[in-house]
């Protein structure tokens, strides 16, 4: 039995020291003094009645008690930490916090938040740019936008949009000395290749447009290798080669001159992958975040013309 409840600061102290084995670099986290945290560790040890750290002349760990309290603690200060973010999300009304992946992010939801920001004036939209896994859990968010396969398991999961991907380029380089009047001229291009593939599905690629035209003495290992759709796009704007883009994130380049589409063969994106608009069940409602999402869907189906 506990001889008396811990304070807070002794339970960072712990949490801070039980991460780093070190009372100084605790400290540093903490921006207390090593004494400070010292003087903290000692008032939990005499709460719990037994002593949390080994310490030696080199080196500090935890004891076999320290080892069992290290995650509670831990838990404890990460679901308070949440429950407090929730508690200033609900006591501001206008705010709303969303995820997207980095080429939604970039060629498609960026360029279009002005439109939302005109239709809820007063609207406070922040923007976290990131491909790391979902935990409504445990992060700040209300609105999430991934690509995949939209297993999100007691959340709100809708499909926002059904791609193609077809060829597209700078209208510069139609300007050149090259042609580009057939399928077989693009092997005297760069192309810009974009390398993804998960779960046994691939996305199409340029060997797979290329038998789709004909084109059957093709060698897809040279040319600009990419990760990231944004990022392939761009070279192409850039005028560096002809890229294989989707619809929904070069419809807007497309609309603007920025990038042409030399070929009208398409190939259609694995069904099971797509970008989905994810959100809480309990916070769905909530009128920003409503607001939001009604936004998004109907962006989506304007960019499905």
């Amino acid at each position: 039995m506990l001889r008396h409840i811990p304070g807070l600061q002794s339970l960072k102290a712990f949490d801070a020291s039980a991460r780093h084995l070190n009372f100084t670099r605790a400290a540093h986290e903490l921006n207390v003094t090593p004494a400070a945290v010292s003087h903290q560790i000692k008032e939990l040890e005499e709460a719990v009645g037994v002593p949390l750290f080994q310490r030696t002349s080199r080196h500090m760990q935890l004891t076999r008690q320290g080892q069992l309290l290290k995650p509670a603690i831990a838990d404890a200060l990460e679901g308070l930490t949440r429950a407090l973010q929730r508690i200033r999300q609900l006591e501001n009304p206008t705010q709303v916090r969303v995820t997207a992946s980095p080429s939604i992010a970039a060629k498609w939801l960026v360029p279009r938040l002005d439109r939302f920001l005109d239709s809820v004036p007063g609207a406070d939209v922040r923007i976290d740019v990131s491909s790391e896994p979902l935990d409504f859990e445990r992060e700040d968010i209300d609105v999430a936008i991934r690509f995949g396969e939209g297993i999100y398991p007691g959340l709100v999961v809708e499909k926002l949009f059904h791609d193609t991907l077809f060829p597209v380029c700078s209208p510069e380089l139609l300007k050149g000395a090259k042609p580009l009047r057939e399928p077989r001229d693009l092997l005297q291009f760069t192309l810009i290749h974009l390398d993804w593939e998960a779960q046994g599905a691939v996305w199409p690629n340029w060997r797979m447009w290329m038998l789709a035209a004909g084109v059957k003495d093709f060698n897809d290992t040279r040319g600009l290798h990419f990760s990231q759709t944004s990022l392939a796009i761009q070279a192409a704007i850039d005028g560096h080669g002809v890229a294989l883009g989707d619809s929904t994130l070069v419809g807007d380049d497309l609309a603007s001159g920025r990038l042409v589409k030399p070929f009208e063969l398409s190939l259609r994106s694995p069904a099971q992958f797509a970008y989905h608009l994810i959100t809480r069940r309990d916070t769905a409602d909530r009128p920003m975040t409503k607001a939001f999402r009604n936004w998004i869907l109907a962006e989506a189906a304007a960019s499905q013309g």
